[in-house]
């Protein structure tokens, strides 16, 4: 496949990802998809991956992902997102309160037989922390 229809790809998953439209996602997963939200925490298969979101996502309500811009080559992806969203429900032990959450994440994407086999996230979760207890401190 080339560089551009994996980059649609990406813009593609990100739009299933805000609609939690998770059936939509697994189907774009290679067999041997591994998810990374860290870097030596490898989840496999995407009940990993939807295990490991779900956490993020339903602890927000009207979810936002923007992609502000992709860089491919290869048979990778790289994307540069922005998430928005308020929190709606428990995360991290953090009860909700009313918090607007709004950061920026990278994610690397490694596409196989036209599906994605690997996803690697990088993201600030200090951040978010601190955007969530400042509103509860307030």
């Amino acid at each position: 496949m080339s560089t551009g229809t994996n980059a649609g790809l990406v813009h593609r998953f990100y739009q299933a990802l805000e609609q939690g439209d998770y059936d939509t996602l697994t189907g774009m997963f290679h067999p041997d998809f591994v998810f990374y939200p860290r870097i030596d925490s490898p989840r496999p298969g995407a009940a990993g991956f939807i295990d490991a979101e779900k956490k993020h996502v339903d602890a927000f309500s009207d979810i936002r992902l923007t992609v502000l811009d992709t860089v491919a080559e290869a048979d990778k992806v790289g994307a540069y997102v922005v998430f928005e969203g308020d929190q709606g429900g428990d995360y991290y032990g953090i009860p909700p309160r009313g918090a607007h959450v709004r950061f920026s994440m990278f994610n690397l994407f490694t596409f196989k037989d036209g599906k994605i086999v690997e996803k690697r996230a990088h993201y600030n979760l200090a951040d978010i922390m601190d955007q969530l207890t400042a509103v509860s401190a307030a």
